[in-house]
């Protein structure tokens, strides 16, 4: 069985306590005693499912205002009341809804108008229409006259305000559903990129998990380091070692002198004698 709370708002006199009086106790309230804040619980079946409803009944005089705005954070679905004989009432729900609006922060929320007293045919000054229009202006929000008096529509409005809360629920459920399934259709890597972003995120908001990434950057800068040591020491090692290895040995030029010392020094050639040439006469 669900819970729901419904808030139930509108200027003081309208009839609020007695619309919601007729609804959860069957009971026309022929006095007025202007409320603070009332609450009472019915349970109804709506469609099959039984709910348990806790519907607050809200002061409509200006000084309970301040208290309006705990009843409006809470509330899950709001009936918004004016009095058919009252043309101010209807003003007043302007800034009303508004305000629910802006506390809920949405651009709509479960609502109902609420036209009371219609039984009131001689002092009406809103008509049907003024209603309607009113109810077209709010982006066609549900809009029914009652009267407490002779009990008509008073079930309507709550169980209409009812299956909106109904409706909502789903479309929630709905956008999750769809939002998991297009998350789980991204790549993996976009995934991963997110779930460690998501991780990040959370180690940045817990301050132990801050003083242990500090933790982790000071070991790993101090491994840098040392890493950065060891190689310096490796390569002026390896510095060493070539320049040993790389030493070729001199050689002497002594046995190239020596050869050049004992050279054997090629035989003259030995001149021929001249023939003395004989002159014959």
């Amino acid at each position: 069985m669900r819970d729901y709370k419904l808030v139930v708002l509108g200027a003081g006199g309208v009839g609020k306590s007695c619309l919601t009086v007729q609804f959860v106790q069957g009971v026309y309230l022929d006095t007025y005693d202007p409320t603070i804040e009332d609450s009472y619980r019915k349970t109804i079946e709506i469609d099959g499912k039984v709910f348990d409803l806790e519907i607050l009944d809200t002061a409509g005089v200006a000084q309970f205002t301040a208290m309006r705005e705990l009843y409006i954070k809470s509330g899950m679905g709001f009936l918004l009341v004016y009095s058919v004989t009252d043309k101010q009432s209807l003003d007043e729900l302007m800034e009303l809804r508004e305000q629910v609006l802006r506390i809920k922060d949405a651009s709509r929320v479960p609502m109902v108008l609420v036209g009371n007293k219609a039984d009131l045919t001689d002092d009406r000054v809103i008509s049907v229409e003024e209603g309607i229009a009113v109810s077209t202006k709010w982006g066609r929000v549900p809009f029914y006259e009652t009267s407490a008096l002779l009990r008509s529509n008073v079930d309507e409005v709550f169980v209409d305000l009812v299956r909106q809360i109904i409706r909502n629920e789903m479309e929630n459920v709905s956008k999750q559903e769809s939002r998991k399934a297009s998350i789980s259709r991204l790549p993996s890597q976009q995934q991963q990129q997110q779930q460690q972003q998501q991780q990040l995120n959370a180690r940045n908001n817990d301050p132990n998990d801050k003083k242990a990434m500090k933790r982790d950057r000071d070991v790993s800068t101090m491994g840098n380091q040392q890493n950065t040591g060891t190689t310096n020491k490796t390569q002026t090692t390896n510095g060493t070692n070539t320049k040993s290895t790389n030493k070729k040995p001199i050689k002497s030029n002594s046995t190239t002198a020596t050869q050049q010392r004992t050279t054997i020094p090629k035989p003259k050639a030995k001149k021929k004698k001249k023939k003395n040439a004989c002159v014959i006469l």
